[in-house]
């Protein structure tokens, strides 16, 4: 199955890093983030999956588009790729595991081997512009 996995994900930074998650089962990192479901917007499945995710709330006024970024998808050998949209927000609360996380980690540009092709290309973006150290 070819086509495009639409998805939206939240950069979390701290002190040159950010925020990754492992789902149970998986070997690699990702952004905190995951697939619209019908109807939702942008921001409305940001709120909701990191929600899901890491326990916290979104702040969605203070919301603010970082870039798309498109690669292969990971783990799939069908040919299909992977479209994320990437958003910065404040948010209410300390992310922790919830649901499918297995773990949360502060990952550095260093870390970037560690991360699906998508996020490579994310981790690229905030290394060029000094956001990922």
């Amino acid at each position: 199955m070819n086509g495009t996995i639409d998805k939206i994900a939240w950069i979390c930074l701290r002190d040159g890093r950010i925020l990754g998650v492992r789902s149970h089962g998986k070997d690699a990192y990702y952004v905190p983030g995951g697939k619209r479901e019908p109807g939702e917007s942008d921001l409305d499945t940001l709120v909701r999956e990191v929600r899901e995710e890491l326990t916290v709330t979104i702040l969605p006024a203070t919301a603010a588009l970082v870039g798309v970024f498109e690669a292969p998808a990971h783990g799939r050998a069908d040919g299909a790729t992977v479209q994320i949209t990437c958003y910065t927000a404040g948010h209410e609360g300390e992310p922790a595991p919830g649901g499918e996380i297995a773990e949360l980690a502060w990952l550095a540009y260093a870390d970037r081997d560690r991360v699906s092709p998508a996020n490579q290309a994310v981790f690229d973006h905030l290394h060029r512009t000094g956001l990922l150290r």
